[in-house]
């Protein structure tokens, strides 16, 4: 268990759409929620979704078997790495993340400030 079940931002049974759409109705910059990915894939079992500047970004969440933690996005070195999935949400919420726009070739960043809550 990653530490997601007792939170707030934590939406168990939310899809995509259903958090995107949440994410969209508060339209606030910095607001997001944790979702279990779609794929249900082992390696990737969360997806991190923040709202910035009118748009929704799906961050995949890996789960890395060989040191039992979690890091943001697709493998890269020097990456930061946590020991829960709380702890990647409460480092963001004091420091910023690097949003990638992979269409648009573009970078923003914002901290996590307010929790969707899915009903």
């Amino acid at each position: 268990d990653a530490g997601v079940h007792s939170k707030a931002w934590y939406a168990a049974t939310c899809d995509r759409k259903t958090a995107e759409d949440a994410l969209y109705r508060l339209n606030k910059d910095g607001s997001f929620l944790i979702r279990r990915s779609s794929g249900q894939d082992s390696r990737q079992p969360y997806t991190l979704v923040v709202f910035y500047n009118r748009r929704v970004y799906n961050i995949p969440i890996r789960f890395i078997e060989s040191t039992r933690q979690y890091a943001l996005g697709r493998e890269k070195s020097g990456e930061e790495r946590f020991d829960s999935v709380a702890e990647i949400v409460e480092n963001h919420q004091h420091t910023s993340l690097v949003l990638i726009d992979s269409q648009n070739n573009t970078k923003d960043s914002t901290k996590l400030k307010h929790i969707v809550r899915v009903s």
